[in-house]
């Protein structure tokens, strides 16, 4: 077979895109999606995304983690998906679509996307970290020196040892001003560090917020891939109009043989 695809990044959160309109790809092949996001023996990659027709929406997005298995929302890889859709026709500036967590909002301006997540009521305070789900679950912990930091080991120990096989993703974060801060981010599914997330980015914004580390209503989040902005509003404990913002860039297209 061969397959048609699109190389897409969010700040460094790299995403093989595919149009399944035509529902051709075999989505229950794990063994080919962690061979394709493969990066010595495939295309390379954090995830691989299907775009395919919704009712009930402008287009459905289906995600899948590098080790092949069907994930949760992964926010950068929405925001590449309504690029992508944009980049179709699918779509022109502002799209309502359906993730694995429901419906979202999205508009597109200069190769910038403002992805609206899922409102968050429940944040689990802990003795050294916050815990938190924005369509992927999030462990969010401050730390000193975050240049310097295990990001591997330390993200591995806690990713298995505190949340088990389900497992989540593990954050470290650093003040660096009033609304600024810096993230990175083991990432469960892909095992690793990536240079950036979404959903993590995501947490990390509203963790800081609910802890009275900052009091903006837009923050800066800077990744190893680049900087993103989220704005919320928080009322009666809940946040909502929560917006991931950011770039989403095409990279190539090319065809592969599977």
């Amino acid at each position: 077979m061969t397959l048609s695809f699109y190389k897409y990044q969010g700040t460094g959160n790299d995403f093989v895109l595919i149009d399944n309109r035509q529902l051709q790809f075999p989505k229950n092949n794990t063994k080919l999606v962690a061979s394709l996001c493969d990066r010595k023996f495939g295309i390379g990659a954090d995830g691989l995304i299907l775009l395919e027709n919704d009712e009930l929406s402008d287009f459905k997005m289906v995600y899948y983690n590098a080790d092949g298995r069907e994930g949760s929302l992964c926010g950068n890889g929405g925001r590449c998906t309504v690029a992508f859709a944009n980049f179709l026709g699918v779509i022109d500036k502002d799209t309502v679509f359906n993730a694995a967590d429901g419906k979202h909002h999205a508009t597109i301006a200069d190769g910038i996307v403002s992805l609206q997540m899922q409102d968050v009521s429940e944040i689990k305070e802990k003795p050294g970290y916050v815990f938190l789900d924005t369509g992927s679950p999030h462990h969010v912990q401050m730390v000193k020196g975050i240049q310097d930091f295990g990001v591997y080991k330390e993200g591995k120990k806690l990713r298995y040892g505190l949340y088990g096989q389900t497992g989540s993703n593990v954050n470290f974060v650093e003040v660096l001003d009033d609304d600024t801060f810096a993230v990175r981010t083991y990432e469960r599914g892909v095992e690793d560090e990536t240079l950036s997330c979404g959903t993590g980015v995501t947490a990390v914004a509203i963790a800081m917020h609910n802890s009275g580390k900052t009091s903006a209503n837009r923050i800066k989040v800077n990744t190893q891939g680049g900087e993103l902005h989220v704005e919320l509003t928080k009322k009666d404990g809940v946040y909502s109009q929560i917006h991931l913002i950011g770039p989403a860039k095409q990279v190539f297209k090319g065809e592969i043989e599977c």
